[in-house]
């Protein structure tokens, strides 16, 4: 509380730009620890609108104008409020106390650690259950005699950054695990992510060798022999480098690099074309001031969707992914995927492949594992890419982003192949920003270990399993050819499409030219209601004179307050 200047302002404006043209509401301005809070005057509606404070991705201070001055938040789900505040030396304070408070310094001011979690203890340690990577590797039949759990890493004694549990090769001995990570950033060595049980291929992930120009070291290259070795039916891996080929060149001239070829004698290399973490922050940039931009003409919006290059960049993460699973479906190959220190485009191709190759991961549960394992559990750096404390912007990038779009990109070309619909995917999203839940915050599951998230704070899984009728796809039938097997998308240019249930909160709020998808949801929601109110009826005994007085129901008129954007657990 010491970081808010003044805890409350009247006869504030508020517009929220998200949600089309509207009048501006007036109302009292609050501000807590954990939110911003806006309650509007009408005595009839008393309306709130709750932000919280971890989801301000800035906060905008334009030239005052005679009604007052404006204060413009820009939140991470894309979002823009716009505040008129009375009198200038408030808005001062508000403006100075949003800057501080969106810019947390240490992980004890974010949300999800700022109450006392022992209120629901049984119910907090239950949630960090629900989702279990260990079952999922016991589900596609690992450990095997093929790959073997390995106790390399206890302690996170060779790689910090990596799970302490892992899988390798049967024929890697800890004394190859550990040459191996010695040749390879951040002692990122070659790990089991997904097992094909039909084919009994591989998805591998590492980080790129230190090989600079010329180096080499027999244990990586024997790693990688064992690798092979452990899919009976091929005699070489493919390496997939995710990184534009002139990238991973460059990094030669700093030790690092690439895999030679006349060494590593039992490979097939292949360049994917992702652009690194600065390029994508730059493209996404440009694509929310495309969602921002108000009756566009088609020329104008259709030049800034070019102009950013931002589908450009989810069709790379596709191509990538779709390489990988064609590579284990189809012949049979195991995979090994890095790009420079594997935890961001790595985890992109990785997840994207596994929810091309298994059903399962295209299940409401199954996306919550896969995420669990491919991005939590190997260390994608969620604290640095999503900003949640105040520190380096260059290091902030929307790399989790790209793959819930490729996911939702795969659901508009196979419409009945998931079991979740968008707003499951946004969901997610929200909770990455929003520090809500402890799920997400740190850089691996190290630092969660050291930070005590599990006695601290509460798991995001169990908290949208409750609310799964909200997130299910109505479209979906788990016996349908098309939700089995590998999905093969086109990834011609013309297939991929700007998804403005995300970007575009404008449009969204708008009379919407709905999918198929929606308007079986909302037909099932009223064909449901009707059963109710029908079940209601035949509860009237015959003859009875009383009539049904729908105000009086729980189908009445009811004037509820808006729930806060972000609910607390």
């Amino acid at each position: 509380m010491e970081h808010i200047r003044t805890p409350k302002v009247e006869n504030v404006r508020l517009l929220d730009r998200s949600s089309g043209p509207r009048k501006a509401s007036i109302g009292t301005l609050y501000l807590s620890a954990t939110h911003t809070i806006f309650v509007e005057n009408n005595p009839e509606t008393r309306k709130e609108t709750w932000v919280l404070h971890s989801m301000l991705s800035s906060v905008e201070r334009p030239p005052t104008i005679p009604t007052g001055s404006q204060l413009i938040l820009h939140c991470k789900d894309f979002r823009v409020f716009q505040i008129l505040v009375p009198q200038e030396r408030d808005c001062l304070d508000v403006h100075t106390s949003l800057l501080r408070l969106s810019r947390p310094e240490k992980y004890s001011e974010l949300y999800c650690l700022s109450f006392n979690p022992n209120v629901n203890k049984v119910e907090r340690e239950e949630s960090w259950n629900f989702v279990d990577v260990t079952a999922d590797f016991k589900r596609m039949g690992v450990p095997n005699n093929l790959w073997v759990a390995t106790a390399a890493n206890s302690e996170y004694r060779v790689c910090d950054t990596y799970p302490s549990q892992l899988f390798v090769p049967k024929l890697a001995t800890t004394a190859l695990i550990v040459g191996s990570s010695k040749f390879r950033s951040r002692g990122r060595f070659p790990a089991l992510s997904y097992f094909h049980q039909d084919t009994l291929a591989a998805v591998c992930r590492c980080s790129q060798p230190l090989s600079g120009f010329s180096g080499r070291s027999q244990d990586d290259e024997m790693m990688l022999q064992v690798m092979m070795k452990a899919n009976p039916g091929s005699d070489y891996i493919y390496v997939v480098d995710t990184r534009p080929k002139l990238n991973a060149m460059a990094n030669r001239a700093a030790g690092k690099g690439y895999e030679n070829e006349d060494h590593y004698t039992n490979i097939k290399l292949q360049f994917i074309g992702i652009e690194n973490i600065h390029v994508m922050r730059s493209s996404q940039q440009k694509i929310i001031d495309v969602g921002e931009m108000r009756s566009p003409s088609m020329t104008d919006f259709l030049f800034g969707l070019e102009n950013s290059g931002w589908l450009k960049h989810i069709k790379a993460v596709l191509d990538a992914g779709l390489f990988i699973a064609k590579a284990v479906a189809d012949e049979g190959v195991s995979v090994l995927v890095h790009c420079s220190d594997g935890w961001d485009r790595t985890a992109q191709a990785c997840s994207v492949a596994s929810i091309l190759l298994d059903p399962y991961y295209r299940t409401i549960k199954g996306l919550m594992v896969l995420i669990e394992r491919d991005w939590v559990s190997f260390g994608h750096k969620f604290s640095h890419r999503y900003a949640h404390l105040d520190g380096d912007p260059k290091e902030v990038s929307p790399v989790i982003d790209q793959f819930l779009e490729c996911v939702w990109q795969l659901s508009e070309q196979f419409p009945c192949a998931f079991e979740f619909n968008e707003h499951f995917l946004i969901a997610i999203h929200t909770h990455i920003y929003s520090c809500q839940y402890g799920s997400f915050l740190g850089n691996s599951q190290k630092e969660r270990r050291d930070m005590r998230l599990h006695e601290r704070s509460h798991s995001l899984w169990p908290e949208l399993w409750k609310d799964r009728a909200e997130y299910t796809n109505p479209l979906y039938k788990d016996e349908l050819s098309q939700s089995q097997g590998v999905l093969r998308p086109n990834t011609t240019p013309y297939c991929f499409k700007m998804w403005k249930g995300l970007y575009n909160h404008v449009e969204k709020s708008m009379p919407p030219c709905q999918s198929p998808a929606h308007i079986l949801s909302a037909v099932k929601g009223e064909s449901q209601h009707l059963k109710e109110g029908l079940t209601n009826h035949q509860e009237v005994l015959p003859g009875q004179t009383t009539h049904h007085n729908p105000l009086s129901s729980k189908q009445g008129i009811q004037y509820t307050k808006t729930p806060p954007a972000t609910t607390p657990p």
